[in-house]
């Protein structure tokens, strides 16, 4: 078990990790999901042991590890930035954790082979890296984390530079390998597509701080923040400030939504809810739904689907829908809200309630 105690990191007078608490299993699953300079890789150079935090403690096994080197510890960490050695070949780039352990020439052979047919390395075992895309060094990278058989596995954003079959693939196949092996998986990213692929448990960060921990889909479907719910969406959640009066949510002009049942206890005031861009449509999808009139602004196609773009009064929101979907630029069209699917922060950005499970 690694253990996280009030762990902060401060450089130059700046906070990049603060008074993070954090408790990890082994054979467990964890993801790390954030923006940019969000904390993710401050975080697990921590967890490793390449820096020492300014103040708190790290813990593996009940054991305080917080001033034990990173070659001290059975980790392996794989950046999206590959490295690998270049005078070796790939064989022995792979192999290399392995001949410092002392394992034998037959399990050295056997736990190389098995990882480069995994990853699609096979053809690849005598050339060295030089010779390889920057896709095949990255699976040489993960290669020689995988047969380290490693207490503790940090993968730093580490599929970013491989093609989307090979990609899915690994996300299927990487979380089972390492919970097999009873290992701590920890891996990072900035994609919340991706932390709900993977599964398992997510920290939401931001700023340096971790917003929320639990399982994948609850802290998707019950944020407990406004942070925490925009972190957890792209595209970006749709969001309006406005006021509750009685049994509405008043919008600008005269729409208003009818308050979902679970909100019906809150006090009259101003709040923020927030929707999913899946969960605005162009149809009712329920006789409960509610139509606002949204100005057009742009449209992204993706072939299948439409990211269209549009303004209400002073929020800007993105739908999600089916199919190619084109207007005429400052058009207004109707589209549907439906009240099921609300999140509801107060001013402070606190959710005012737990949501209900709601649909993905």
């Amino acid at each position: 078990m690694l253990e996280l105690r009030n762990v902060t990191k401060t450089v130059a007078g700046a906070d990049h990790i603060r008074d993070v608490s954090l408790t990890l299993r082994h054979g467990s699953l964890n993801v790390l999901l954030g923006p940019t300079l969000s904390g993710k890789t401050s975080l697990m150079r921590l967890m490793a042991g390449l820096d020492a935090p300014s103040s708190g403690s790290v813990w593996f096994d009940g054991k305080d590890v917080t001033g034990v080197r990173v070659q001290d510890r059975n980790v392996a960490m794989v950046y999206q930035q590959f490295i690998n050695y270049p005078a070796m070949t790939v064989y022995e780039n792979i192999a290399s954790p392995l001949r410092v352990a002392g394992a034998g020439r037959d399990r050295i052979d056997r736990e190389v082979k098995r990882a480069a047919e995994l990853l699609k390395l096979t053809p690849y075992l005598q050339r060295t890296p030089l010779n390889l895309s920057g896709g095949q060094q990255q699976r040489t990278a993960l290669a020689r984390a995988i047969v380290k058989n490693a207490s503790l596995v940090l993968l730093d954003e580490p599929l970013a530079n491989l093609d989307y079959k090979l990609r899915e693939e690994l996300r299927a196949e990487l979380p089972r390998l390492f919970a097999e092996a009873g290992t701590i998986f920890v891996y990072a990213t900035t994609e919340p597509h991706e932390a709900l692929l993977l599964g398992g448990n997510t920290a939401t960060l931001s700023q340096g701080r971790i917003t929320q921990f639990g399982p994948t889909i609850d802290v998707f479907r019950r944020p407990i923040d406004l942070v925490t719910a925009k972190t957890f969406a792209d595209p970006p959640l749709n969001t309006i400030v406005l006021g509750k009066q009685g049994g509405s949510f008043l919008l600008d002009g005269a729409v208003s939504l009818p308050v979902p049942a679970e909100f019906a206890g809150i006090a009259d005031g101003i709040y923020t809810i927030g929707f999913q861009p899946h969960h605005l449509s162009l149809e009712r999808p329920t006789a409960a739904a509610v139509s606002v009139p949204a100005k057009f602004t742009v449209t992204e196609i993706t072939g299948s689907e439409s990211f269209v773009h549009l303004q209400f009064a002073d929020a800007r929101w993105v739908m999600l829908t089916p199919g190619v979907k084109a207007f005429e630029a400052d058009e207004t069209i109707d589209v549907f809200i439906d009240p099921r699917h609300l999140m509801v922060f107060d001013e402070a950005g606190r959710s005012v309630t737990s949501p209900r499970r709601l649909a993905a």
